[in-house]
């Protein structure tokens, strides 16, 4: 879409001159497709970690889970207590690897209901990925604050319900390196010492750092079973799928385009993918309503949406337009979605996802904005198709 063209969806939409100009900037699309080709095929291989996760998944089934979890990931040892983070014996147990059964101070991490943990390795379009389910508000704030505050006791968002742990050093990945390092006869080995030969490594994160997906089965964007005319039981069991699809639509933009944003081209990607695997389809009204829309034109003050006004935020000019944008363009992509016929592979969602990376949120508020999605998903199509 030209310049030109973008600027009349934002001014039908009502934006003046200054507001348009701050939308385009909001808008930009910095997906790259261009490593897109034949040789692409979905799901994408597992990454280096998975083997690590796939033991303690194996292990989970047969012991409990948060055990298993507890003796790997070296802040289950710990507390959530105010300072903890700023002990030598935490420091020396999450930033230099020793060992927490040689430390009094790790004490575990407490929880009412351990059970209520599950490990799962969820096989996504982007390769598979280890999933976290917890099955309790307490459990799953626990979580949050030990593996990404530190075990600091910082609040938790009512709202917040899943996040991507990325870039996790695995302290049992790297005695692994250390122990293969050690077999080796010294005339093998690439360093003189361990420390050298680690500081060799550092740069190579995919040896030792993790991506794992923390899940909570609480009420999707904080919406209640009745607002949709659900049960809390199905309602659970469905925000649980939402937000395990919803995340891995991010890993997939990450792995493809090395890009994953709080902005609202990616939320309604992902929720398209977490709609979809949960429901069968999209749906434009839920999804307004998970944003705070759903008695459009008036907004929901303090909901979802909030999150992805941008940095430095819009002006509440250009705010409102983005409610109007984003309402044409989630009715355009329920409109494009109910022409598809049949139940969608996990491939096919990952291709209208790419597609969808190729446009801009002008463009999926657009007239005849179904037809601009179909033409994006074939020319993608006709790109990764073999040759010959």
């Amino acid at each position: 879409m030209t310049r030109y063209l973008q600027d009349s969806v934002l001014t039908h939409l009502g934006a003046a001159p200054e507001e348009a100009a701050e939308l385009q900037a909001y808008n930009q699309n910095v997906f790259d497709l261009g490593a897109l080709g034949p040789a692409m095929r979905f799901p994408l291989p597992d990454e280096p970690f998975v083997a690590f996760w796939e033991a303690v998944a194996g292990e989970s089934r047969t012991r409990d889970a948060f055990a298993v979890l507890r003796e790997r990931l070296p802040q289950l040892a710990f507390p959530i207590r105010e300072g903890i983070s700023r002990t030598e014996v935490y420091r020396d147990a999450t930033r230099r690897g020793v060992p927490v059964e040689s430390l009094p101070a790790a004490t575990g991490l407490e929880l009412a209901h351990p059970e209520a943990v599950e490990v799962v390795l969820h096989t996504s379009p982007a390769g598979r990925i280890p999933l976290l389910v917890v099955r309790r508000r307490p459990e799953f704030e626990a979580l949050i604050q030990a593996l990404t505050r530190k075990n600091e006791p910082e609040p938790v968002a009512a709202a917040q319900g899943a996040l991507m742990v990325a870039g996790y050093n695995n302290w049992s990945r790297i005695r692994e390196l250390r122990r293969r390092w050690e077999s080796l006869e010294p005339s093998a080995r690439e360093s003189a010492t361990w420390s050298e030969e680690f500081q060799r490594l550092q740069p190579q994160k995919d040896l030792y750092q993790d991506r794992f997906i923390l899940l909570s089965d609480g009420p999707y964007s904080a919406v209640p079973a009745g607002d949709l005319g659900l049960g809390e039981a199905e309602w659970r069991e469905l925000s649980l799928v939402i937000r395990r699809d919803h995340e891995c639509a991010h890993y997939l933009t990450r792995r493809l385009f090395g890009s994953m944003r709080n902005n609202l081209l990616d939320e309604l990607m992902a929720d398209y993918a977490g709609l979809v695997g949960a429901v069968g389809r999209f749906r434009a009204g839920w999804f307004l309503r998970f944003l705070g829309l759903e008695d459009f034109p008036r907004y929901r003050a303090g909901a979802r949406l909030d999150l992805y006004r941008g940095q430095p935020p819009l002006s509440d000019g250009a705010y409102r337009v983005l409610q109007r944008l984003i309402r044409e363009a989630a009715l355009s992509l329920e409109r494009f979605d109910a022409r598809l016929s049949g139940p969608r592979s996990p491939a096919e969602t990952a291709l209208t996802l790419a597609a969808l990376a190729s446009l801009r949120l002008e463009d999926l508020a657009a007239p005849e904005a179904e037809e601009r999605i179909e033409r994006a998903v074939d020319r993608l199509r006709e790109r990764l198709a073999p040759a010959g």
